[in-house]
Order: C-alpha cells, then sequence, then structure tokens
C-alpha cells in the first residue's frame, strides 16, 4: 500500500535545526531523522512503497538518501582491512521511494494532490505528516476503514504538548485547571488512511482537514480511530529533546520494528 509523507514544511517553531536542514531530516534518539523513523514504522507492517511530497529544502532530503549509509543505523560485520562490510540488517532493500516536489508554500491539501497522479488508481492510501511519531498497531485500522464507506480515516490522539487546560465560568472565574493531556481533548494525529475518492472533495487550494474533511463530516463519511497510547509530534526544540530523553531512557516506544514484525 502507498504511503504518502508530507516533507514540505518549514518548521518555524524547531528553527534551531530547521535553517540547517529540513524538518524531515532533524534527528531523534539516535541521530536517526524522524522521516526515517517514521518510515521504518510503515515498513514494519509491510508498507514500503513511499512518496514523499517535498517542498523547503527538499533537494536535502534527495541527497540524504541517494547518499545513505545503512551501517550508520544498522548492525554489520567488517571484514579484514578491505573495507568489505557485511550488513547484518538493512532498511531499504525492500523500499521504494519516490520524490515529488510540490512546492516550497504549499499546504497538505495541495501536497496531496501534487501526487495524486503518483498514488494512480489504488483504491486505499496512507498518509502522515512528517514529524509525529506512534506505536498503535497499523494494519487493524486499515481493516477496520476498508470495511466501511469511509473515504477518509484519522488517528485521534490526546495532546502531546505540556499546555495547561483552564476551565473559565461566565464571570472568568477559573473552575478548573489540568494538563492538556488529561484533558477531555482529541487531536488529530496525523496519521491518515484515505480512499482515491478523497481527490473528489478537494478544490483548488484546500487544506486537507479544513474544507474537504468538512465536506466528508456533513456526508458522514469521516472517521477518526482513538488512541490513548503513545503518540508524539516533534513541533518544537522541547518536543524533540523529551523524544531525546526516551531514547536515552530506552523509551522509544515509536521504535514497533525492534519487537516482532507484524504485517
Amino acid at each position: 500500500m502507498k504511503v504518502v509523507l508530507f516533507c514540505g514544511g518549514q518548521g518555524m517553531r524547531i528553527r534551531e535545526y530547521s535553517e540547517r536542514v529540513p524538518k524531515p531530516l532533524i534527528p531523534v534518539g539516535n541521530n536517526t531523522p524522524i522521516l526515517v523513523n517514521i518510515m521504518k514504522y510503515y515498513a514494519h507492517f509491510g508498507h514500503t512503497d513511499f512518496i514523499l511530497a517535498l517542498g523547503y529544502m527538499g533537494e536535502a532530503i534527495k541527497d540524504y538518501f541517494v547518499d545513505y549509509k545503512e551501517y550508520k543505523s544498522n548492525n554489520f560485520i567488517l571484514k579484514g582491512n578491505t573495507g568489505n562490510m557485511e550488513l547484518l540488517n538493512t532498511d531499504l532493500d525492500d523500499w521504494k521511494i519516490t520524490f515529488v516536489d510540490t512546492g516550497i508554500n504549499s499546504n497538505i491539501g495541495t501536497r496531496l494532490q501534487f501526487v495524486k497522479d503518483f498514488i494512480g488508481s489504488d483504491k486505499i492510501f496512507l498518509a502522515s505528516y512528517g514529524d509525529c511519531l506512534t506505536d498503535i498497531e497499523l494494519n487493524p485500522i486499515i481493516e477496520q476503514f476498508s470495511r466501511t464507506n469511509m473515504i477518509a480515516c484519522f488517528l485521534a490522539c490526546r495532546p502531546f504538548q505540556s499546555y495547561h487546560i483552564v476551565d473559565l465560568d461566565g464571570d472568568s472565574k477559573i473552575v478548573d485547571i489540568l494538563p492538556m493531556r488529561s484533558s477531555h481533548l482529541w487531536i488529530n494525529g496525523g496519521f491518515f488512511v484515505l480512499r482515491n475518492e478523497i481527490f473528489d472533495y478537494m478544490e483548488e487550494g484546500d487544506e486537507l482537514v479544513e474544507k474537504p474533511f468538512k465536506r466528508l463530516l456533513k456526508e458522514k463519511r469521516l472517521s477518526a480511530h482513538p488512541y490513548e497510547g503513545f503518540w508524539a509530534s516533534m513541533d518544537t526544540f522541547k518536543d524533540k529533546q523529551i523524544l531525546d530523553e526516551m531514547y536515552l531512557k530506552g523509551d522509544a516506544r515509536w521504535e514497533v520494528w525492534k519487537k516482532k514484525k507484524t504485517c
């Protein structure tokens, strides 16, 4: 199943890195770009046909994969002093990656329309933002979606940020205050299962989650899959620090590929 990954944003809220590299190439944990972590997540569930919707510093993403050095993220055996290398595991052997320039300032909906021809006639495809991680079992969501008449489904998660929700009454007096993650709020987690008919609900310039999804909502053909487990976005430098700390503590829950493979 094809996987569209949106890799074109400028990452303005994490400019400490994004002025040097595009946001999808910002490393997480063991110096592996967050984009590669997302791709490994999909590959773990058997989905290795990727379409990268590029924008800001897209040439850097192209260069990264053209010059990709698998030994940096895999175990290997070096034989003698000849430089002969035997990789004990690999990432890219069965991956297909299509690189598509979708414009510097395009929104997510426009980027999706740019790659429509590369999706082709596939009835169902997957899509994801280039800065979100999760450990949810993916294939059961796809299977459930395929049995419905829904056109789009997204992962609904609890907020990752550490803001607090303040409940005020009519006189602006505080009724309650609680961490955002423990509130009743659900957010769009940036992982999508889509039918090809999604393009029938899109007009030029539309942002995916706004007008097209609202059109689907009116027809009751939009669904969400709620998940209380691990989900995180790397939107700010603080978010990156949290993910790096999790990795250092041996708590990199997004690395599902290090568990028993599920297909």
